[in-house]
């Protein structure tokens, strides 16, 4: 693959995620380009690539990654349409940025892994934007130089302004807690062993059966104890913070300790919004990286492996959602082909 021509992408799924990133190769990122846009919606695609020279507007997914110009694919379409568009993109041998979830379930994301296998070298990333946030990664180059000893305890606060009606208590795993399972993973090293979860008396702002909001708590192959408070409709804001008990010491990101104003007898700062806000720069640097790999014929971000465990931690965690019960996390043997 070329490293000096502009890399032709196919963004798949326009809506507030993919146009996002459409706006983003547009207009933050070097190296990069839209090529084609699809959508079932084709008008919706048609406006978001409108502003765009020489981008393609498709509603089949597998036409726009056949548009002149394309040599990857970035994936922001709904979970359950991952699978049939990832096949597709490996058997096409183009490197792939795929938004979580890598599929819904376990079983369709290890037919990608087998896919990715059959074809021979990586080509798949997903989407966990927190590896590429400032914080976090200084957190895990700590936590990786071991300079405040070995890691207990992970304590991690996920709060959300508010949730759509539709969202269910399957949503606060899949959608949200999965984030969660991804960063562990990778802060520490280490699988996701066994997941309980706890439901406190809902806030009274929930109004549609959602257990809103929960307490997740698991463990991982390393002994290490991580929780999860999870408030999907916290009405002020969007946090999303971590902090790690260690041996000699602790270490805790997310504060958000930007501008502060005195003022009218108070003290105080903003919140973001939201997801997009909170993590823009995170975003930003995981596509330019993206990019940059795939312009190598390389992946160097969270690969389909990643994917799948963060897909078995979930069911584990939806299953001890509905029962109460401390569930084991239910994994195949990692292929070689993905390292250690």
């Amino acid at each position: 693959m070329s490293t000096t021509a502009p890399l032709g992408v196919a963004v798949i799924g326009t809506g507030l995620m993919g146009a996002d990133h459409v706006r983003r190769i547009d207009e933050v990122i070097s190296g990069a380009r839209v090529a084609a846009v699809a959508d079932p919606d084709g008008d919706r695609a048609a406006e978001v690539a409108a502003r765009i020279e020489d981008c393609a507007v498709h509603t089949d997914p597998h036409a726009a990654l056949a548009a002149p110009g394309v040599g990857a694919v970035l994936i922001a379409s709904p979970g359950p349409a991952h699978e049939e568009t990832l096949l597709a993109a490996l058997e096409r041998d183009l490197p792939v940025l795929c938004e979580k979830p890598l599929t819904p379930d376990a079983a369709s994301a290890l037919r990608v892994l087998a896919a990715e296998q059959k074809l021979g070298h990586r080509r798949v990333q997903v989407g966990f934007m927190r590896r590429y946030d400032a914080e976090y990664r200084r957190l895990a180059r700590l936590l990786a130089d071991r300079e405040l000893g070995r890691p207990l305890m992970l304590h991690c606060r996920h709060r959300n302004l508010s949730v759509h009606p539709y969202f269910t208590n399957d949503m606060v795993i899949n959608d949200s807690v999965s984030h969660e399972f991804d960063a562990a993973r990778w802060l520490l090293g280490q699988e996701i062993a066994a997941v309980r979860v706890y439901r406190p008396t809902p806030a009274s702002v929930t109004e549609t059966g959602l257990s809103d909001p929960q307490f997740v708590v698991f463990e991982t192959t390393g002994g290490v104890v991580v929780d999860v408070e999870i408030f999907v409709n916290g009405g002020f804001g969007y946090q999303v913070q971590a902090e790690a008990v260690c041996e000699h010491g602790t270490a805790r990101i997310g504060e958000a300790h930007g501008l502060l104003t005195n003022t009218a007898g108070r003290w105080g700062g903003e919140i973001a919004p939201d997801f997009l806000t909170r993590f823009a720069d995170a975003y930003d640097r995981e596509v330019q990286e993206w990019a940059d790999a795939a312009r190598r014929g390389e992946v160097t971000g969270p690969g389909a492996w990643d994917g799948y465990a963060a897909v078995a931690a979930c069911a584990a965690g939806i299953e001890a959602q509905r029962t109460g019960r401390r569930v084991p996390v239910e994994m195949a043997e990692r292929p070689a082909f993905y390292g250690r």
